[in-house]
């Protein structure tokens, strides 16, 4: 005898689509064009636009690596979404997606702003001893009385160190790089026209082409030498290599 009649059987469920910027979000950008009432507009934007709009802006940073900005991604993310909004008179849906058009809009926005920006990092003001031993204190080890003249001999000595010790601190060839290049920052301080430690970031990723997870792990490590030889060139004058 068959028990098939009691066997009871699962709907499959049905899945979430993944798309965030589909025609919902086109009707509601048509509707928003269509309509002179600003309380509609406002409430159209945010409660049918407002996300897809930022997470089109989140995607385009995070897959075209725009990251010479001062500010934090919600921040980048805001401003384009405001010049896409600038822009949405322009939209015509009878030549094409709105997807497409304003995945374009935002790119030409973050190509132009991120190169800007980089073109920025490279050349303002420049970075003195003290600003560089700060990429590595998070406070500084110098007190205020002291002067610049220690400071700039405390960073030639953490220079030397480095180039004698560097290889016997970090093991992995990528981290050798890093640090490397870190400390090339140093040497060139007086070359390098933006203290940012986000800029400085950009810089070493530029230089050694790693992300920002492992210079941040090499970092770490450097940071502690530093106190630890601040520390010494505080108490002695000199730092022992």
């Amino acid at each position: 005898m068959s028990n098939t009649g009691n066997v009871a059987v699962k709907k499959p469920r049905k899945k979430k689509s993944k798309m965030y910027f589909g025609t919902p979000a086109q009707e509601a950008i048509i509707e928003y064009l269509a309509t002179d009432d600003m309380k509609e507009k406002n409430k159209i934007f945010r409660e049918r636009l407002e996300y897809p709009f930022m997470k089109l802006a989140e995607n385009l940073i995070h897959t075209y690596k725009f990251y010479y900005f001062d500010v934090d991604s919600i921040s980048v993310q805001k401003d384009v979404v405001g010049f896409m909004v600038m822009n949405m008179h322009k939209f015509n849906p009878d030549k094409g997606r709105a997807f497409s058009y304003f995945s374009i809009v935002a790119k030409n926005w973050l190509i132009l702003n991120n190169n800007n920006n980089y073109k920025r990092y490279k050349q303002h003001t420049k970075l003195d001893s003290a600003a560089a031993t700060k990429f590595l204190g998070e406070k500084s080890d110098f007190g205020r009385e002291q002067e610049s003249e220690d400071i700039n001999e405390f960073t030639e000595y953490l220079i030397k160190y480095m180039d004698i010790n560097l290889t016997g601190m970090f093991k992995k060839k990528r981290d050798i790089q890093i640090a490397d290049s870190v400390m090339e920052l140093f040497r060139r301080r007086e070359m390098i026209e933006n203290f940012n430690k986000k800029a400085l970031y950009v810089l070493i990723r530029e230089m050694t082409g790693y992300n920002t997870q492992h210079i941040t792990k090499v970092i770490n490590i450097l940071k502690k030498k530093y106190t630890g030889l601040a520390r010494e060139y505080n108490q002695t004058g000199i730092v022992e290599m």
